[in-house]
């Protein structure tokens, strides 16, 4: 009998409450992607991200460009997923600025070829409209391949008794979740790690420079009186 596929899950919210109806969605997003992973004979192992818990990491990160330690562990995290959920409440007609955050830090190509389902919740079903013209290009910017089905969760969505929902969202959570579970049943190439993660040690440097020291330097080409 063969062994399940292991695949990693992770699940970013970029909600500001506690409790938030971001985390809501992005907690069923995560069970019906888990289940349908389950279903299609992989192991899935899933880790939320809460994103209200590393703004300062965030900003410090911007401003110095270097991730405090639980940061990084959440980029690293992040990077070698097999598949993400991103979950953003919408605030004047686009992504949260908290949400962008970690997007802003990420390089490039980081996230290329990464299965990725997006999803938003808002007020109303007016703002629905931000998943494709605000979330969906900033992923597809980053190289990130997004599934089709994107959901939107308005108040009205979530029904009055705990838990309940309407059953138009219940659908699109299962059809997104089958789609991001599909896509992640193929391998995705590894990006290679950050090369100045673990800079040289001082003494290091300084030690190779005086072993050199008493040696020939090799000359080095200049480009303002080259021939060519």
């Amino acid at each position: 009998m063969n062994e399940p596929i292991a695949r990693r899950l992770v699940v970013v919210s970029a909600g500001l409450g506690q409790p938030s109806s971001t985390r809501l969605l992005a907690d069923r997003l995560s069970l019906a992607t888990a289940r349908a992973l389950g279903d299609s004979g992989m192991d899935p192992a899933t880790e939320t991200i809460e994103l209200r818990g590393h703004g300062q990491e965030l900003v410090n990160n911007l401003l110095t460009g270097f991730p405090p330690a639980p940061l990084r562990r959440v980029v690293e995290t992040t990077l070698a997923s097999d598949g993400l959920i991103a979950v953003t409440p919408i605030f004047n007609a686009s992504y949260s600025g908290l949400f962008k955050l970690i997007y802003d830090v990420l390089e490039r190509d980081s996230l290329a070829e990464l299965p990725v389902l997006v999803a938003a919740t808002g007020g109303t079903k007016r703002h629905s409209l931000a998943l494709d013209y605000a979330v969906r290009p900033l992923f597809a910017y980053l190289g990130a391949a997004v599934v089709p089905t994107a959901v939107f969760a308005a108040a009205e969505d979530w029904g009055a008794a705990a838990g309940a929902t309407d059953p138009g969202l219940t659908e699109r959570i299962e059809r997104a979740a089958g789609e991001l579970a599909e896509a992640m049943a193929r391998p995705r190439p590894r990006v290679p790690g950050d090369a100045f993660a673990e800079p040289v040690a001082f003494e290091d440097l300084l030690r190779s420079v005086r072993g050199g020291a008493g040696g020939a330097r090799e000359p080095r080409d200049n480009p303002a009186q080259s021939d060519g």
